[in-house]
């Protein structure tokens, strides 16, 4: 799809949430390719191995985290242009009457209360100028369109809620300048398909870059794979 896009991010900050391996450090690896300074979060900085990126301790289960990482950057770098709520784990993958409540709370928790919290904290920063890019790694199994059985209820149900989160973002923001899109990678190899998956975490990085790339004019509000427009 043809959208404006910035042909290089020099200059620009971005942080990614999960970014030790999987989707999220391939991520890391392509938004510095493009130029941005990434901050990458990860539970334990020590895993953050590349020179060419700063580790921030962040676990988006731990409130006193995410607000230390953003005051982070804001003094370290003075700005905010993307976020990339990426971190996420895997219910148990049974039926929600064989689930466990403390499965249930951790997804939920992870999938969804995190990202919410953190991009709170972000958006002053994101907002200091027009274009704030949020990019929320999403999937198809929370499209509410597409038929909701097969097990994953907590998953889906957290993911379901992240595409929320990001209506609610291009609602309530987008007139200030803000651009908050979901994005789902589709089935990559990480630890949580198990190897199960066709895709490498490279291919699934692909267009969750593409929408950190985004310039103030590109759209806002949707749900994308292989950029292009999906159905909610």
């Amino acid at each position: 799809m043809d959208v404006p896009l910035y042909d290089d991010l020099d200059g620009q900050v971005a942080l990614v949430t999960g970014a030790t391996r999987g989707i999220g450090k391939a991520i890391a690896d392509g938004l510095v390719s493009h130029g941005a300074t990434v901050y990458a979060g990860a539970r334990d900085p020590a895993d953050v191995t590349a020179a060419d990126r700063r580790a921030v301790e962040l676990d988006v289960t731990d409130d006193a985290e995410m607000a230390a990482a953003v005051d982070r950057i804001e003094a370290e770098s003075g700005r905010l242009d993307v976020l990339v709520n990426n971190a996420g784990v895997m219910d148990t993958r049974e039926p929600l009457a064989e689930m466990p409540t403390d499965a249930i709370d951790r997804t939920f928790e992870t999938n969804l209360r995190g990202p919410t919290v953190l991009t709170k904290h972000a958006l002053p920063l994101l907002l200091d100028r027009p274009g704030g890019r949020v990019v929320n790694v999403s999937s198809g199994l929370g499209a509410i369109t597409e038929r909701q059985s097969g097990g994953m209820p907590a998953y889906r149900v957290s993911k379901t809620g992240l595409n929320g989160l990001t209506r609610y973002l291009n609602g309530e923001y987008a007139a200030e300048g803000l651009l908050a899109n979901s994005v789902c990678p589709g089935y990559v190899q990480t630890d949580m398909t198990e190897d199960s998956a066709p895709r490498t975490p490279e291919k699934g990085a692909e267009t969750p870059v593409w929408l950190a790339r985004f310039r103030p004019e590109a759209p806002s509000g949707e749900f994308w794979r292989d950029r292009e427009r999906k159905s909610w």
